[in-house]
């Protein structure tokens, strides 16, 4: 799953780390980028030494430069991480948003609420934390189970902390 959790002995409390699923590491990018190339540029051996050549060759570079884009895109997009600390006095969710931006969120755990929104989220059984007067989400990139896993354990854990 990609949450782990973790101790923080200097502090006495527990972390969550949340990011996106990354399925393309950098070797299969530019293996994937390179195939796509060599496959695209099978049709135009045949046409070697003709005019024709020209014409279709760079329409070819532009599908190639656009897949790159979007794939590079896509990696840019992915780079969410969010940190939940659980201490005996304190929540604490840091989100670095892909662009660099981080927000934060402090809160009581005696005074949190974690919700499983099964619809009207913007994904399915979305899950979030209240407290402080804000609700803010938590793990909206996670798969649908991975979001039940997630408020499952989460909860149990905001409930522990509630009743220290």
């Amino acid at each position: 799953m990609p949450y782990r959790w973790t101790q923080d002995l200097a502090r006495d409390a527990r972390k969550l780390t949340l990011w996106p699923h990354n399925s393309l590491p950098p070797a299969g990018f530019a293996a994937f980028v390179g195939a796509t190339f060599l496959m695209a540029t099978l049709p135009l051996y045949g046409l070697l030494g003709t005019a024709l050549l020209w014409g279709l060759l760079p329409f070819l570079l532009v599908a190639i430069a656009a897949l790159y884009w979007a794939l590079r895109r896509n990696e840019t997009d992915r780079r969410i991480l969010e940190v939940l600390t659980l201490a005996r006095d304190d929540l604490h969710l840091v989100r670095h948003d892909p662009r660099g931006r981080a927000r934060e969120w402090h809160c009581n755990p005696y005074w949190v609420r974690v919700t499983l929104h099964p619809k009207g989220g913007p994904v399915p059984n979305y899950v979030t934390l209240s407290g402080a007067g804000r609700e803010v989400e938590i793990g909206a990139f996670l798969s649908e189970d991975e979001r039940k896993a997630l408020y499952s354990e989460l909860s149990a854990c905001v409930s522990r902390l509630s009743a220290l």
